[in-house]
């Protein structure tokens, strides 16, 4: 069984290291991202066998759940080795489960709303710092600047020690930046969707970490004769090409794949051992110019 290469590590914020290959625990929730998942003691057996595997980087939110996913990963994990770093994220309201007409989310970046967002996380993950904290999404009603004022505040007052933005644009990360450091940016990016490719090479600019979510999504070229090649010669699915092609695209990516069984776990962290050529890479480019826009 496959772990990750100890060489094969992003440090967020220039002091924190991770190794670049997290795990995404918003599947470790009942359906619709709503309520605690249907068999608790599998769900804690993923994150423990997440953490034997050499994973010390799991993201989660205070939304899923809502609540329940941090308070599964503090009864999972707690006391939490000093090496793993928990990410969450705040900024967002549930109003109940999602679904595909409705996500049943709205968005608040509010003083107010932050900071009870982050006393819930705080207790819910039994911490008292967060080593990395999010904002979920911009709220169009409150100014990017006025809500990262918050966050800084917290950050001076050792609640959080790294800060990091969710589906955000150059400019409102640049926006950001003007009132405090941004480590990381979470946006989604994979093999079928690299819409904000811009977004990733200004993140490798400015050694800001990019957390690709829905890493594992492939698309219309799930049958193509590109990735049907390279499953034939490694052995591999699709999604662990895509995996495997994130890692090698940028140094500042750390994909956070996620899943609710040990086995797909186990088999994503075998991504982390799949060597994908110069002409791989390539042919796999050519699948993005050719095939989508």
């Amino acid at each position: 069984m496959a772990t990750i290469a100890k060489s094969n590590i992003f440090r967020i914020g220039g002091d924190l290291s991770v190794h670049r290959m997290g795990f995404g625990a918003m599947r470790l929730t009942g359906p619709g991202v709503w309520g605690p998942p249907a068999d608790k003691a599998s769900a804690q057996s993923v994150l423990r066998r997440a953490v034997e595997l050499g994973v010390d980087f799991i993201d989660t939110a205070d939304v899923y759940g809502p609540g329940y996913n941090e308070q599964l990963i503090r009864e999972a994990l707690s006391p939490y080795s000093a090496s793993l770093v928990i990410a969450t994220k705040g900024g967002m309201v549930r109003s109940g489960p999602a679904t595909r007409e409705n996500p049943g989310m709205s968005t608040n970046g509010t003083e107010e709303h932050i900071r009870k967002a982050i006393e819930g996380s705080l207790h819910d993950l039994g911490v008292e710092c967060i080593d990395l904290y999010q904002l979920h999404r911009v709220d169009p009603a409150t100014p990017i600047e006025e809500t990262m004022h918050v966050f800084r505040a917290l950050r001076e007052e050792g609640k959080i020690r790294h800060i990091g933005l969710s589906e955000v644009s150059i400019e409102e990360i640049e926006r950001a930046r003007s009132v405090v450091d941004i480590a990381t940016v979470q946006n989604v990016y994979n093999l079928a969707t690299r819409k904000h490719f811009d977004v990733l090479s200004y993140c490798e600019t400015n050694a800001i970490g990019f957390i690709p979510f829905y890493p594992q999504n492939v698309g219309p070229f799930a049958k193509s004769s590109v990735i049907a090649q390279i499953v034939a010669r490694t052995a591999m699915t699709p999604g662990q090409i895509a995996l495997a092609w994130l890692l090698k695209s940028s140094p500042v990516l750390i994909p956070i794949p996620g899943t609710s069984s040990v086995q797909h776990l186990e088999e994503n962290m075998d991504a982390c051992n799949i060597v994908l050529s110069a002409a791989d890479m390539d042919a796999l480019e050519q699948l993005d110019e050719n095939q989508t826009t």
